[in-house]
């Protein structure tokens, strides 16, 4: 009895202790398709729901309460055959410190993803090789999603996840598939990854930084201070608009920041309201209806 009890015990710590990286739900959305027979669209869905969240992305050990949470929405547009062409949305959100509240982190949709699957096929991340841009896309999004999360934690503390994912871009670009390229004009998977890991951006990866861990963090406990320090990171913005307008890094920073931003100065003790409202407007004009709403 007693060794049984131990096993249990330790079979408990071990998965708590080596939790996988992601709790991540996939979804499949086939309706524009029109397919009576949605068994494949199923069988893809579990697929992908068991390659995110049961493979073990990192040597890095997560316990269960710090697995990532994330989404990832894949509407079908045409099916044929053994090929898929359709889009990926790709959420994910971080955990705020004394509180219930879970901030959005990444919120991206790609247009440019086509793939080929056959139903009950292994989908396999090999980090060496390029064998399915299926399996390529959604493994970039999650080393994406790891290396945003961990940014929010420690300052370029998403370094090692970026490069991982750039090492997917790498191997990708000899394929025909699009997106991995570097296109002028083109906001691709390459130019996504390649800013994250440019000092030309370092501006964003401090915001991240400033914004989560030293700003939302601490809301719950000094409101007041809190709220000075996300302004203050959105601040940073301004330096990097100045060298790079309308860089790709900055939309979705606000593509996913832009509801909760207004939500936190709208309420409690205040900050210089017009200041903040000129920065946001400068640095995120195609938010100003957002940035209108904000009360003071």
């Amino acid at each position: 009895m007693r060794k049984t009890l131990l096993s249990i015990f330790l079979l408990f710590i071990s998965l708590t202790v080596s939790a996988q990286e992601l709790n991540c739900v996939v979804t499949v959305n086939s309706d524009q398709v029109g397919q009576t027979n949605q068994q494949i669209f199923k069988t893809l869905e579990r697929s992908l729901n068991d390659l995110v969240n049961k493979n073990k992305w990192t040597n890095r050990v997560y316990r269960e309460n710090e697995r990532v949470n994330a989404r990832m929405f894949i509407t079908v547009t045409q099916y044929e055959s053994d090929r898929f062409e359709a889009t990926i949305q790709i959420q994910s959100s971080r955990p705020v410190f004394n509180t219930s509240y879970e901030s959005p982190v990444f919120n991206y949709k790609d247009d440019a993803f086509n793939f080929q699957y056959q139903e009950f096929q292994p989908l396999v991340y090999n980090p060496n090789s390029f064998d399915s841009n299926l399996v390529a896309v959604i493994s970039y999004y999650v080393y994406l999603v790891l290396g945003l999360d961990a940014d929010t934690f420690s300052l370029e503390g998403g370094d090692d996840f970026y490069r991982r994912a750039q090492n997917i871009v790498t191997q990708a670009q000899s394929s025909s598939y699009s997106g991995w390229s570097q296109e002028t004009g083109q906001r691709t998977r390459f130019e996504l990854v390649d800013n994250l890991l440019s000092n030309s951006f370092r501006e964003y990866r401090i915001a991240m930084y400033n914004y989560h861990r030293k700003g939302l963090d601490i809301l719950a406990d000094n409101n007041s201070t809190g709220k000075q320090i996300v302004a203050g990171s959105l601040r940073l913005f301004e330096t990097l608009v100045q060298r790079r307008p309308n860089a790709f890094l900055i939309q979705t920073f606000f593509d996913a920041k832009s509801e909760e931003i207004q939500n936190i100065f709208s309420d409690g003790p205040t900050v210089d309201i017009v200041k903040l409202k000129e920065t946001l407007n400068k640095v995120a004009p195609f938010y100003s209806n957002t940035w209108n709403e904000i009360k003071y």
